[in-house]
């Protein structure tokens, strides 16, 4: 579940960038101002708006070691902020006083990395306050910038479409057309991918672009094999320019904001979409994943800056059917067993099994018999359907104590979907599933208990592809998926 729990609305301009520290979350504008906000209670600080710069502000950063806020502007300056009272540290003035885009700390907060209109990065020794090393690519602006966790690499992408790969020395590693039309956004999985083996370093980074997509990277760095980067996966879920890109803390998810005025969230293992979030009514320019608490920021054209908390939707019908589900049926209560019959479409007996008292334990007791003599259901075609339910429910138990990928399995039926729709609610569900919910269960949400916007099902065509992609590798799993839908 994503509750949206504050709209921040101080800036008079465009939001350009946000960024999240333990204790605070930093925003930025075309209004050429930085405002900061506690975590506490997203109240601004007293010595907010931090007023520096005398153009619009592209980015800002907190150093890993939470002691500095970066901030960089057209006015080819990247000024480096105290956290505690704000006040300015140092004005670093890019070469050439180029349009500065992009701003990022190494993990270490030893260097700084600024990149600018006119092609130009240049690393910035923080407790020296001064120049380090530059780099220039072929082509186009440098509009984004991230290091990987260790900080011995950085990656940078451009206007024109390229991604390229620095070392700490300013060497250039790699080069690769990554995204026609340019890229707009990188960020790294903060969780490095270890491989002993091959006495290499490897990492996840996610990029995105003008070309409507985020596409997931596997990088690799070692000193015998030298540097290799392959894409992993695309995703495609947005309609329009991407323009920004996140993971999340555990590299778990990945959230992106568009043109299309959208926040997706997505799993970044398989692709599949998590959330959809239609809060914005502009441009979404900026996402924020909190480092140590469940919180997203999003910043927009439309002035605003909205506050999500990220959860599971436990308390919710379908949040306490999962819970339930993870243990076993016999806990079940009987207002469980009245949810899964109306999710199974056989609302028409759930009077019956109320009047009975049929929770979890009792369930699993059913019998033709006792269908028919004790709750009085007189058709056997409805007797034997009940009883089909039960044994497949039984099955799905065991499935979802597998290896399979939770956002594969419906969160109404915990089965692997067939025919997965997207809902008003920005879950994904099987088709019939939701359908019969929505008949049986007034229009309400199934992972959130608030009433659906509308009643439109759109086809996940994104999470029917990584499906068919995980299944592919598991021939088991194929044939009895297979199998089950004949």
């Amino acid at each position: 579940m994503v509750e949206l729990i504050r709209s921040l609305a101080d800036h008079v301009d465009d939001v350009n960038s946000c960024s999240f520290s333990d204790s605070h979350l930093a925003t930025c504008s075309l209004d050429k101002t930085i405002r900061v906000y506690t975590l506490k209670d997203f109240k601004e600080e007293p010595f907010s708006p931090l007023r520096g710069h005398t153009y619009a502000v592209h980015c800002c950063c907190f150093s890993p070691n939470q002691s500095i806020l970066a901030s960089c502007s057209t006015d080819g300056k990247t000024i480096l902020w105290s956290v505690c009272n704000g006040q300015i540290l140092v004005t670093l003035e890019q070469p050439g006083s180029s349009p500065v885009r992009v701003c990022r700390f190494s993990p270490s907060s030893m260097y700084l990395a600024s990149g600018a209109a006119d092609g130009t990065v240049v690393l910035w020794n923080v407790p020296l306050q001064k120049f380090h090393r530059s780099g220039l690519v072929k082509d186009g602006s440098l509009v984004a910038c991230d290091f990987s966790p260790g900080g011995n690499i950085f990656i940078t992408g451009s206007s024109c479409g390229d991604i390229t790969a620095w070392d700490e020395n300013m060497r250039c590693l790699y080069n690769e057309k990554a995204h026609d039309l340019g890229v707009m956004c990188c960020s790294f999985s903060p969780r490095p991918v270890t491989d002993a083996a091959r006495s290499t370093e490897s990492y996840e980074m996610a990029s995105c672009g003008q070309d409507n997509e985020i596409r997931i990277w596997r990088i690799s760095f070692g000193h015998e094999k030298g540097f290799e980067m392959r894409c992993k996966l695309t995703l495609s879920g947005h309609s329009a320019p991407v323009l920004c890109c996140a993971f999340s803390c555990d590299g778990q998810a990945i959230v992106s904001g568009s043109v299309d005025k959208s926040v997706i969230i997505y799993s970044a293992k398989s692709g599949c979409i998590l959330h959809i979030l239609t809060h914005h009514t502009r441009y979404v320019t900026a996402c924020a994943l909190a480092p140590n608490q469940p919180l997203l920021a999003t910043g927009s054209m439309d002035k605003t800056v909205t506050i999500w908390k990220l959860g599971q939707a436990s308390d919710s019908p379908v949040g306490r059917m999962k819970r339930k589900t993870e243990t076993h049926i016999e806990h079940w209560t009987e207002d469980d067993v009245r949810i899964w019959l109306a999710a199974e479409g056989l609302a028409e007996v759930e009077h019956k099994f109320s009047t009975n008292n049929i929770d979890g334990r009792e369930l699993l007791c059913l019998t033709k018999d006792t269908l028919q003599n004790d709750l009085k259901i007189e058709s056997l075609g409805l007797r034997n359907t009940i009883l089909r339910k039960i044994e497949d429910l039984k099955s799905k138990m065991k499935a979802a104590s597998s290896d399979v990928p939770e956002e594969f399995l419906c969160p109404i039926t915990w089965e692997i979907m067939r025919d997965p729709v997207m809902a008003s609610d920005g879950y994904s569900y099987e088709r019939k599933a939701i359908e019969n919910w929505i008949s049986t269960e007034k229009r309400t949400s199934p992972m959130t208990n608030l009433p659906l916007e509308n009643l439109l099902l759109t086809p996940n065509r994104t999470l029917k592809m990584a499906l068919n992609r995980w299944l592919d590798t598991r021939p088991d799993e194929r044939s009895n998926y297979s199998t089950s839908k004949n």
